[in-house]
């Protein structure tokens, strides 16, 4: 089963900051999964990344974590 992300979560980042996943969106020429999300710091910045992306799980000092993972 692969995984997936649920609009209107709010998501953390492997780093610290939390996001608000907005829409998902596709790529008009290649047609690829993005995901539209909002800082919940700062300036509030609108961000997209890939869907594959954004659900990946990263290399963090030997250890292998989720880039973003939802808060409950």
């Amino acid at each position: 089963m692969s995984p997936s992300i649920n609009i209107g979560k709010k998501y953390k980042h492997f780093k610290g900051q939390e996001y608000l996943v907005l829409h998902l969106a596709k790529h008009s020429e290649t047609l690829e999964d993005l995901v539209v999300y909002q800082a919940l710091y700062g300036e509030f910045g609108i961000w997209v990344r890939p869907l594959d992306m954004f659900l990946e799980k990263i290399n963090v000092n030997g250890e292998l974590v989720n880039r973003f993972h939802e808060l409950e």
